[in-house]
């Protein structure tokens, strides 16, 4: 069931408000759009939302951008293509089984890394030109400079107190309050959810998970020896908690939950306020340990910052896993946990895992995180990844088949592409690593066999000639493989 029109955001509204104005003749082709101004203005918004509204029109082609000219209604498309449908929650589920997913996941990821790949849309990354690069050097040569000795002493327990610090007042703005002490630095989140599914879990049990979801959390669970239960999740919306409520009724004791509230990978969906509080009652009133992988949130559009699940946790029921790979610094590999309730035993299963990070790039990240460059780069970041994502949403709705379908999340770094007729994303991996474009098909997302026509592709490098061509060369490929089996 599609949105509805009252339940949508404001720039959403606005948008469609604008598209049947185009369709209906009243802005001509070649016209010119409003300016930022005027849309404020007149609808008493932000330039933030009047920027989202013109991104919105442009990755459905219904406005060209033209440098220092400003916004131009163009020619519409020979197809405008439809969001997503929101999943069906009413039918039984798959039982809680696993048929070798890291198999899978890995044979893709070696034919990937083994091809001779040009344009490589497979990862959920940004460009290393969007991060601070040389600020962050400068921050690691203060470091040096202040303390010779870092390199060569053993770096303090659960991580450098000044970075946890750091973490603790900036997680204040998502509505957490988390004491410095309660933080406890890791490898990337995932190791944080490693350690988090390891402290809740034993070998067999059952883990309620989204559907699709990040195939490095199916990896994981694997490992472990864990049985995932897959929910329907909207792309809209988030981890349908209708679908979970029943699950936890019929299905045998599920021993935690794990979501990705905040443009959840690969949809792109961001849970409500009210979802976020309803989730976390629910788990705390049946004693279900939820663990919240928080990798995206910096990433949406706008600069209040999203309200995480631990934000409105009284029990200590949540576990939060964040990370700064995808925000900061991919080379840093620094992620973070605070464990509520199972903290002394995350601590204690990080010093058999793994012992404490590295210190040098903690006080580097931290030193930046501490001033107001940080929160510059992220307006910056989340700009850049605005643009590229109309850009790419754009070379989608001209050179893919009739019928192809995908959301236009309110941030992030991907798109989740529906292919029409149901065509074989594992035929369109094969066909396109052959000619040196690399995507993420469906099949990774999901051990239920859901999603064998959908498509996950990347959006965090500046979009060029080569990209266009790439997307281009896809929808061609697209066109000519058949449906999945």
């Amino acid at each position: 069931m599609d949105t509805p029109a009252l339940a949508a955001p404001l720039y959403r509204r606005l948008a469609t408000h604008y598209r049947a104005a185009i369709e209906a003749g009243t802005l001509a082709v070649g016209s010119r759009f409003p300016s930022m101004r005027s849309l404020m203005a007149r609808h008493e918004i932000s330039l933030s939302t009047a920027l989202q509204v013109c991104r919105q029109l442009e990755s459905e082609g219904w406005l060209e951008a033209r440098p220092r000219s400003g916004n131009f209604v163009r020619q519409p498309r020979r197809h405008a293509p439809r969001p997503l449908a929101e999943p069906a929650v009413d039918q039984p589920l798959d039982a809680a089984q696993y048929v070798g997913i890291n198999a899978r996941v890995s044979e893709f990821i070696a034919r990937g890394r083994q091809g001779a790949v040009n344009v490589n849309f497979s990862g959920a990354r940004c460009a290393p030109s969007l991060y601070p690069g040389e600020a962050l050097k400068n921050a690691a040569a203060r470091a040096l400079r202040h303390d010779p000795d870092l390199l060569v002493k053993v770096s303090p327990h659960n991580g450098n107190p000044a970075f946890r610090k750091v973490l603790a007042l900036r997680a204040l703005g998502n509505g957490m309050l988390i004491a410095a002490e309660d933080i406890v630095v890791t490898q990337g989140c995932i190791e944080a959810l490693n350690l988090a599914l390891r402290a809740v879990t034993q070998p067999g049990d059952i883990v309620a998970i989204e559907s699709p979801t990040f195939y490095g959390l199916l990896q994981i669970l694997e490992s472990l020896g864990l049985r995932a239960l897959e929910i329907p999740t909207s792309p809209q919306t988030g981890i349908s908690l209708e679908a979970l409520e029943l699950a936890v009724q019929t299905q045998p004791a599920i021993a935690a939950i794990v979501v990705v509230p905040h443009l959840q990978n690969p949809l792109g969906s961001i849970m409500p306020e009210s979802h976020l509080a309803r989730l976390v009652a629910f788990c705390a009133e049946r004693g279900i340990p939820l663990i919240e992988d928080d990798t995206y949130s910096a990433l949406a559009n706008g600069d209040a910052p999203l309200k995480a699940l631990k934000a409105f946790d009284q029990t200590g029921n949540v576990i939060h896993c964040a990370s700064l790979h995808k925000i900061l610094a991919p080379g840093l590999r620094l992620g973070w946990m605070s464990a509520g309730r199972w903290q002394n035993r995350v601590e204690m299963l990080k010093h058999v895992q793994s012992r404490n990070n590295e210190e040098l790039s903690q006080r580097a990240a931290g030193d930046f995180m501490a001033s107001a460059a940080y929160d510059r780069h992220l307006r910056k970041l989340r700009a850049a990844l605005d643009h590229q994502r109309a850009r790419m949403a754009a070379a989608i709705a001209d050179h893919f088949p009739a019928g192809t379908r995908f959301n236009h999340p309110d941030g992030g770094l991907a798109l989740w592409v529906e292919l029409p007729e149901k065509r074989s994303s594992t035929q369109l991996f094969n066909a396109a690593l052959a000619e040196g474009i690399l995507i993420a098909p469906g099949a990774m997302f999901s051990n239920a066999g859901r999603f064998e026509h959908f498509i996950r592709l990347n959006c965090g490098w500046p979009y060029n000639q080569e990209i266009e061509g790439a997307v281009q060369r896809l929808g061609q490929l697209c066109a000519r493989i058949g449906a999945a089996p």
